[in-house]
């Protein structure tokens, strides 16, 4: 650049350094062959204070400058933008710098331009921490979504469970077609829940355990247990053409694992199973405290049976037999005068027939 040139530059800029100088924007104006700052403000000079060298060039002041791409870009007539970092006044200040042609002057001269850009990379900061505070709250919400819904689905059927938290309420149906099992425990009494609560409620929850298993793997549901008892339903909600055989495969297992458990520990347990089957009314019940539940006279029916059977026995009634009796061996126990269903034919379920596996 010729002496003239630059001369012509420093008479242009005399009439703005008072101004320039009052600036908080960082101001220089360099040559783009040798990279030599002719003018600069002060903030300019206190963010890019000249090494031991004061004339040094601007590429030996600003850090993180990359001078090919700058001279490229610049050539083009475009402007070339980078981000850098500077020490001054005891702390690091972040800087967003544009190199620019000086408009409409011979010289091709460039005006280096520096912002403090502080306030917005806290800004950016603050956003990004409470972006990743919002999504962990997020996480947290869905954790305990999902957590919710798994409690829900212990005490309601997942299609029941779909039901409410689509439309809120669950409307009462009648099942024409199901089959109920009710087991309870026999020959513990109250001196020995006395004796120790907490083994009692321990071996409870492992065999209630393993009967929540055996019902998933015939399709029937758990309903309720109450105290030492256990009642399953099969047939809802949603209909299942092979609801009593379902149910007798369910009571089979469950007695022949109670048999092996006995066979392992050395206080047996003993049970009476009982199934019927029949029309039930499914519904939600309860305003605070959800519970799906069954009702109707099928339900007492199984409770009857639960109660005429005898230790470590199936006892079912007419209708489940009908509906079992070409694919289980049963054998007829005879009639039985059942409280309010008067007298009725009753059977001991006693295993599959092969063929029907």
């Amino acid at each position: 650049m010729a002496e003239i040139e630059k001369a012509s530059i420093i008479a242009d800029v005399e009439t703005l350094r008072r101004i320039a100088q009052t600036l908080g924007v960082g101001i220089a104006i360099v040559d783009p062959d040798t990279w030599e700052v002719i003018f600069e403000n002060a903030s300019f000079f206190n963010w890019f204070a000249p090494p031991e060298n004061a004339d040094a060039p601007l590429t030996q002041r600003m850090p993180g400058l990359k001078v090919d791409r700058a001279r490229a870009r610049l050539k083009e007539g475009r402007v070339y933008v980078c981000e850098t970092e500077t020490s001054y006044g005891g702390r690091k200040t972040p800087l967003a710098v544009e190199l620019k042609p000086l408009p409409d002057h011979p010289s091709g001269a460039v005006v280096v331009e520096c912002h403090d850009i502080s306030k917005q990379k806290q800004a950016e900061y603050l956003l990004e921490s409470y972006s990743k505070m919002a999504e962990k709250n997020a996480k947290d919400l869905e954790r305990e979504k999902e957590r919710a819904e798994r409690l829900l689905l212990n005490i309601m059927p997942k299609a029941v469970f779909e039901e409410m938290k689509d439309y809120g309420t669950v409307t009462p149906q009648l099942f024409e077609h199901a089959s109920i099992l009710m087991i309870d425990f026999v020959g513990h009494t109250e001196m020995e829940i006395a004796r120790d609560p907490a083994a009692l409620v321990t071996e409870l929850n492992d065999m209630f355990t393993v009967f929540d298993r055996i019902t998933d793997m015939f399709n029937c549901e758990r309903i309720r247990t109450m105290g030492d008892g256990y009642l399953a339903v099969s047939g809802l909600p949603e209909p299942t053409p092979d609801h009593a055989h379902n149910m007798a495969r369910v009571a089979l297992r469950m007695l022949r694992y109670i048999e092996k458990r006995n066979t392992a520990h050395a206080e047996a347990w003993h049970c009476r199973i009982g199934i019927n089957s029949g029309p039930v009314i499914g519904s939600l019940v309860g305003v605070q405290k959800y519970v799906y539940d069954i009702f109707g006279p099928g339900i007492n029916m199984a409770s009857r049976m639960e109660t005429l059977s005898e230790p470590m026995k199936i006892t079912i009634s007419e209708s489940t037999y009908q509906l079992i009796k070409d694919d289980f061996q049963c054998e007829e126990r005879g009639i039985f005068e059942v409280k309010g269903f008067g007298e009725q034919k009753l059977y001991f379920l006693e295993r599959e027939h092969p063929k029907a596996r």
